[in-house]
């Protein structure tokens, strides 16, 4: 596949050149997240593989709040591309919680990954005093947990909370059980577990990623499994995927968990010009290696995920290039 997309970009620079039409470089700014998470990483690859086809072409990386702040920015038309969850896309195309209104100008670069899966890790010690195997046996359970869910506003915090009510598990619920529900991200949670302070952590993401094998090797837990039921309706409502964790992964699990999984995309609006999407779309799919490499979390990252995304239509310029690619009919 590599050997056939380098000779149609060959072909294609071959036709350019012809015509004697010389396009301009890509010059665009990439919203992103935090300045030295994944994404931040991602902006670098992408920027390395647009100057693989010409040097004087650049993406920006811009630190944001995130995904939502990122759409809201594509919204409003102040930023050229955003990173985004497929879920936060899906809520603002519905115009729900936290917009007022749908989104209408968003179009698609394409995915960068759909591998960040919903992990339920619990003390082991608890799991068997009560038998809790799933999330739909924490309510019922009665046991006082200290809950960990992501920080308030986050989209994977959106989930854990629609999951966790899905399964009967609302706050309200676990104060009556006696237990708390607290807020962190991905590291604070592994230090609260790591230091006493809470019993169970929930975030959306890689699986073997640092802070959760922190918390899987520093503590005696173990992973829930998500019934099947609130997997669907979660994927109905937030666009995520079914995932399954396969056994291994973590010290004490035994077997295949199923969950479900968040993915991200670069995402655009309408105003970005046809031929610069059509140029950043060609130099994504054709040196995508530059963007596998810039974190092991991303060495899944295939041309054929890249064009897989149905949450959007492609940006006109990029629907361009990957069907000369021949990745999309």
């Amino acid at each position: 596949m590599k050997k056939q997309i380098k000779a149609a970009v060959a072909a294609l620079s071959i036709s350019v050149i012809g015509t004697g039409v010389m396009a301009d470089s890509v010059n665009v700014t990439l919203s992103g997240g935090s300045p030295s998470g994944l994404w931040s990483l991602l902006g670098a690859g992408i920027d390395r593989a647009v100057k693989v086809d010409d040097a004087s072409g650049v993406v920006t990386y811009q630190a944001t709040g995130g995904g939502f702040a990122n759409i809201g920015l594509l919204g409003a038309n102040r930023t050229d591309l955003g990173l985004a969850h497929d879920a936060e896309i899906k809520l603002a195309l519905a115009g729900d919680e936290p917009f007022k209104a749908p989104i209408e100008n968003l179009q698609a670069i394409g995915y960068m990954y759909n591998w960040a899966p919903m992990h339920f890790f619990i003390k082991k010690s608890l799991a068997e005093e009560y038998n809790i195997d799933s999330i739909d046996d924490l309510a019922k359970s009665g046991a006082a947990i200290r809950v960990a869910n992501n920080n308030a506003g986050n989209i994977v915090a959106n989930i854990a909370t629609f999951m966790l009510e899905e399964a009967g598990y609302d706050e309200g619920t676990i104060e009556a059980n006696g237990g708390v529900l607290v807020r962190g991200g991905s590291s604070q949670q592994a230090d609260l577990i790591s230091d006493g302070r809470t019993d169970m952590v929930i975030n959306g993401i890689f699986v073997g990623h640092s802070s959760f094998r922190k918390v899987d090797e520093g503590n005696d837990v173990v992973l829930l499994s998500v019934p099947q039921d609130i997997i669907e309706k979660t994927n109905e409502r937030f666009g995520t995927g079914t995932y399954v964790i396969p056994a291994g992964n973590y010290k004490n699990q035994t077997s295949d968990v199923i969950t479900l999984a968040l993915g991200a995309m670069v995402i655009t609006s309408d105003a970005l010009p046809e031929e610069t999407g059509y140029m950043l779309a060609k130099s994504i799919a054709s040196n995508i290696d530059e963007i596998r490499g810039v974190h092991n979390a991303m060495k899944q990252l295939s041309t054929e995920l890249l064009v897989s995304q149905r949450t959007l239509p492609f940006h006109p310029g990029a629907k361009r290039a990957y069907m000369e690619l021949g990745l999309l009919k």
